[in-house]
């Protein structure tokens, strides 16, 4: 290890080769987005809490009455850099070796290297991941597995182009302490890229890209912009060359999208439409209210009414301020049944083919089997054309109202939605705590917001005292009974690892059940790793 600078304490026990990354200089920068900005966070959060009470006792979010003169300005943000003009399919991963050298290869035009919801952060992993984008960045990364096969970067095609997504503003990194308190593990998961890499990538004509999680405010969209400016000046890097796409992912962000790309508009590279975090957040945001009630989460779709006026907002405000808009997540992954192929293949190409329509710039996928399909519907729309920001949608007016009309939304609550809940949330918090944040689960890639929309639907029924369709009452008693024989049949499943099930039931329970909501199931799955 390295030595470490004043007030600094590094926890986490070695790690291959960590101590490329956690240098001194390398840990003095991280040290110093901590002081110039952890109080500030912390602030932030305290007024997530004091908003959501706000909104529980109206009963609503709306538009900000302060921020008109924002809504209705003239700006735009900086036009983007030539590298990612072209974004029309992005792939999403964790910064797992094999996974991200699979990742560059795949053909796609973007990277989606995951340091939050695919990644477990295990020590190992958070500094591992670092070591991988420093041998991508410099094109040098390889791997040959235990079983002797090799991966390596193909001359062959163009590698994507990765945007980093940091954890979100919730989390501390427990491993390194700044002056005594744990660091926000944003400032370390960004502050080691930027300091590593970010000379590097603009030397071979790209830049420091990003995805920023979990915001819910343009106030949070405010601090990652004085955060990005601090960490250009430190390194005398040019303002504006950090660009960072915003998710949408929290009810709250919805009713700020322009402000929050106001805000990091010399460094914005757009918003993103994901799905089950922000259906998580509507839940989360008016969990004790019966109006917000969801059904099943699977009869959940993109075409549901709050969520068709969620996507064509967002369309709608980014190009209208020259920004990409980015579609979600198609996360089927091919497998060896053709049937189950062929119907899987038909809803992706589905999805992708509205998303286009919409106006979508490009979209997601989890697997590099599904590049071909997001290419093939977007170069329908596309043609030769880098992108589609001039379609500026004018005549979509999207209210507050239909943003909130979740009632509206078609679908059953039943004991089926109920066991299925259930055993994906489970079998993904053992794959969490067995240090895999990025889950195959009944042939979709399911990442952290799987089980949050999961545990999350099943305490809001719990405690709204649901009857489901089948006129079970949802109650404790049922949601544990559920949790047994899914446990039970877990057990006997060939090949299921059970080391962590036992732990994951248990917090499942705590996280579905609990009078208090747990605002992330990941928090008190933290203290259970390592």
């Amino acid at each position: 290890m390295s030595e470490t600078p004043a007030g600094v304490q590094v926890l986490g026990g070695a790690v291959e080769r960590g101590d490329e990354i956690l240098t001194e200089e390398a840990l003095e920068f991280v040290a110093g987005l901590q002081r110039a900005f952890g109080a500030r966070r912390d602030e932030l959060l305290a007024r997530r809490k004091e908003r959501r009470a706000e909104a529980t006792a109206k009963g609503r979010l709306d538009f900000l009455a302060e921020t008109r003169h924002i809504r209705e300005g003239d700006w735009q943000v900086a036009a983007p850099p030539a590298d990612i003009a072209d974004r029309r399919v992005e792939i999403t991963g964790p910064t797992d070796r094999k996974m991200a050298i699979n990742a560059l290869n795949s053909g796609a035009r973007v990277w989606l290297a995951d340091l939050e919801d695919a990644n477990t952060p295990h020590w190992r992993n958070v500094v591992s991941g670092q070591v991988n984008l420093y041998d991508l960045v410099r094109k040098q990364i390889e791997l040959t597995t235990p079983e002797g096969k090799h991966y390596k970067l193909r001359d062959d095609v163009k590698h994507a182009v990765p945007l980093v997504r940091p954890r979100g503003w919730h989390f501390d990194e427990k491993h390194i302490l700044v002056d005594g308190k744990p660091v926000v593990a944003a400032f370390v998961d960004f502050g080691l890229h930027f300091f590593h890499n970010a000379k590097e990538l603009i030397s071979r004509g790209s830049g420091p890209y990003f995805y920023l999680p979990k915001m819910e405010s343009h106030l949070e969209a405010r601090l990652w912009n004085d955060v990005f400016t601090h960490a250009q000046q430190e390194l005398g890097v040019p303002h504006g060359t950090v660009r960072a796409t915003v998710l949408i992912e929290t009810y709250p962000a919805a009713f700020e999208m322009e402000e929050i790309l106001y805000e990091l508009r010399d460094h914005s590279a757009g918003l993103n439409a994901g799905r089950w975090d922000y259906l998580f957040s509507v839940i989360k945001t008016f969990r004790d209210s019966d109006k917000y009630i969801l059904p099943d989460r699977n009869s959940v779709t993109m075409t549901a009414p709050f969520m068709r006026a969620y996507t064509e907002l967002l369309v709608r405000t980014c190009h209208k301020r020259g920004a990409f808009a980015i579609g979600g997540m198609a996360a089927f992954i091919p497998t060896k049944d053709p049937a189950t192929n062929e119907a899987a293949m038909g809803k992706v190409h589905d999805d992708k083919k509205r998303e286009a329509g919409d106006g979508f710039d490009g979209s997601w996928v989890a697997h590099p089997g599904l590049v071909p399909i997001c290419f093939e519907e977007f170069d329908a729309v596309l043609g030769d054309k880098p992108n589609q920001i001039d379609r500026t949608r004018d005549e979509v007016s999207v209210t507050a109202d239909q943003l909130l009309s979740v009632a509206d939304t078609p679908g059953e609550k039943t004991i089926e939605g109920l066991r299925a809940a259930v055993d994906v949330g489970v079998r993904y918090i053992v794959s969490w705590l067995g240090g895999n944040g990025a889950a195959a689960i009944h042939n979709l890639m399911e990442d952290a917001a799987t089980a949050e929309i999961s545990r999350s639907q099943i305490w809001q029924w719990l405690h709204n005292s649901v009857v489901l369709a089948g006129g079970e009452q949802v109650t404790a008693d049922l949601v544990r009974e559920v949790l047994a024989d899914t446990e039970k049949q877990l057990r006997s499943e060939d090949g299921f690892p059970v080391d962590n099930l036992g732990r994951a039931v248990e917090l499942f329970e705590q996280v579905a059940v609990a009078d208090e909501f747990v605002d992330f199931l990941t928090l008190p799955a933290y203290e259970e790793i390592d």
